[in-house]
């Protein structure tokens, strides 16, 4: 039985992938920086290891006993230097894939365009090329926009389209692209395992059958959800502004979209897009049907263990909230026990409050059921234990690891979907208190609730996770303690 690596395996094409291997009968070893962003999706069947392409001694262990690996890494989100990055991370895997007698390499880079390529775009043909320096063969897919959850240009179009009833349209809608549906490229991605191996290595372009322009998929996009898009032409706007405009109006990280958008004020045309067809025939889905899917995968997705950014039960269920989420996240270290953190963790609400500026809290659930919400009537069911689907004030647990995560999603009237995770590590002699707090926006209000409310989130979700971290009853006597100094004497 072949056995598979997929190195970037927490994308959006690798998290589709690994399941789809596995159901083709081949065994499958998922690798990521964060191997807790792998667990999280319960692949049973499915190896998960950290490894960072950064690391070679890493790439060595993740690389043992492979015959063949998919390389599907890119460092657009980190920043000016991605492309000195993608450099090193394909150097050393290249390096790696030869030490490990590796058979194949596959890699997933992106469609190019005849002339001026964006930093990003030049990046992933550069990565292609570092790769084919080694002796291992490399099979590279060059892939345009891909029609699938979590694919950056994907959710700006839905983000678009569900926050805007006005469009105001730099230049760059009027570009042209080959869109492709994820699961047709899955299709082309399996599929090249079962080609005859030759020890070359070869280059093919995987697109779309429809030639669409930016602004036809914002349209067709529309028509399939059952909203209307009123576009209006401004040629002031150039990708750069629109990078920084998109960043305001979409959830849809700045780091993410810049690079992206700086690539589309080129047409995206494969010159030769038979030659994977005629390789691999399948039926290519049309960009409508691709949206369809797209959207019938994510109600179909599989319930992940803790929040993954997305998932759809952490986004109330709905199509229209982002799918992309505005997050503030807080680690404190301490002295406290695993077990002593968890305890506070798992006893939080109800009688026992919030811990920090639980008078907050419940003018908010006042708010809720003024607007005919839940509010915090409901308390907890039990003082010190939960259980999945337990209420918890305006919250409802939707998954509990014991002595290390509780993930509530908030059932309070929102626009959009807020999931707060608390948990708790081990760490030397102490442990790590960790709070999450994710907010997936729901069009224009969703994004004006967030910014107004943010620096209010940003003190309210630090100092509950430095009371995790010091513990509630000792916090409460510091603050008693500071009271009665400032008390004036007689």
């Amino acid at each position: 039985m072949t056995r598979i690596l997929i190195l970037g395996a927490s994308g959006y094409v690798g998290g589709h992938l690994a399941p789809r291997l596995v159901a083709e009968g081949f065994r499958v070893r998922a690798a990521a920086r964060r191997i807790d962003a792998l667990r999280a999706r319960g692949w049973d069947d499915v190896e998960c290891v950290p490894a960072d392409a950064l690391d070679p001694e890493s790439l060595r262990e993740a690389l043992r006993d492979v015959d063949v690996a998919y390389y599907l890494v890119h460092s657009m989100a980190s920043g000016g230097d991605f492309s000195e990055i993608d450099r090193r991370a394909a150097a050393n895997f290249r390096d790696a894939a030869e030490a490990a007698g590796l058979k194949r390499i596959v890699y997933l880079g992106g469609l190019q365009p005849s002339n001026g390529a964006s930093p990003h775009l030049a990046s992933r043909l550069e990565t292609g090329e570092i790769l084919r320096e080694g002796p291992t063969p490399v099979t590279e897919l060059r892939a345009g926009i891909v029609v699938g959850p979590g694919s950056a240009a994907f959710e700006v179009i839905r983000d678009l389209v569900y926050h805007l009833p006005l469009m105001l349209a730099p230049r760059w809608v009027r570009s042209r692209s080959q869109p492709i549906a994820l699961d047709d490229l899955l299709d082309y991605l399996v599929g090249l395992l079962r080609l005859p191996e030759n020890g070359e290595s070869h280059v093919y372009d995987a697109v779309g059958p429809e030639t669409l322009s930016y602004g036809d998929l914002l349209r067709q996009f529309g028509d399939v959800v059952g909203r209307r898009v009123r576009i209006v032409p401004l040629p002031v706007l150039t990708p750069r502004l629109s990078s920084y405009w998109l960043d305001l109006v979409t959830a849809v990280p700045a780091r993410v979209a810049r690079p992206l958008i700086d690539g589309l004020k080129h047409d995206l045309i494969s010159e030769r897009p038979e030659a994977l067809r005629e390789l691999i025939p399948i039926r290519q889905r049309s960009y409508r049907d691709a949206v369809r899917d797209a959207l019938a995968a994510e109600e179909a997705a599989a319930i992940t263990i803790r929040w993954t950014e997305g998932g759809f039960r952490y986004r109330r269920q709905r199509h229209d909230v982002s799918w992309f989420d505005k997050s503030v996240r807080e680690s404190v270290e301490t002295q406290r026990s695993v077990e002593e953190v968890w305890h506070d963790i798992s006893s939080i609400g109800g009688e026992r409050g919030w811990y920090f500026a639980t008078w907050l809290w419940k003018i908010r659930g006042a708010i809720d059921r003024a607007l005919g919400g839940v509010g915090m009537r409901r308390g907890r069911r039990h003082p010190t234990e939960l259980r999945v689907d337990d209420p918890l004030d305006f919250w409802r647990v939707v998954a509990v690891e014991p002595e290390r995560s509780l993930t509530l999603v908030a059932e309070m009237k929102l626009p959009g979907s807020a999931v707060l995770e608390l948990s708790v590590e081990r760490s030397g002699r102490g442990s790590v208190a960790q709070l999450q707090a994710h907010f997936h926006p729901a069009g224009v209000w969703g994004l004006i609730y967030w910014y107004a409310l943010w620096p209010i989130h940003m003190v309210m979700f630090r100092r509950l996770a430095e009371v995790l971290a010091v513990g509630p009853r000792r916090r409460a006597g510091e603050g008693r303690a500071r009271h009665a100094r400032r008390r004036p004497a007689g």
